[in-house]
């Protein structure tokens, strides 16, 4: 696991700061518990561009997919109480 990890580190490393904060945050404090589904979900956000992955971490896309919901939700929150 621990490659795993330096890998999506390095995955959430992106053009911009904000997105860098939200995902590195994340990834720290939350990654290790999620299921094998949304770990593999979280890493198919990673796939998404710059633009698409911050419209829906602000909120201002809705995900089709309830369970994809869910975890932008997680990480939304995750950050904030964080802050």
């Amino acid at each position: 696991m621990p490659d795993e990890v330096a890998k999506l580190r390095w995955r959430c490393r992106r053009g911009m700061r904000e997105l860098d904060a939200i995902l590195a945050s994340f990834l720290r404090t939350s990654y290790g518990s999620l299921s094998a589904d949304d770990k593999a979900r979280f890493q198919a956000l990673l796939e998404l561009p710059d633009p698409d992955l911050h419209a829906y971490l602000l909120g201002r896309y809705d995900a089709v997919d309830p369970t994809l919901e869910r975890l932008l939700d997680r990480i939304r929150s995750d950050f904030h109480a964080s802050a």
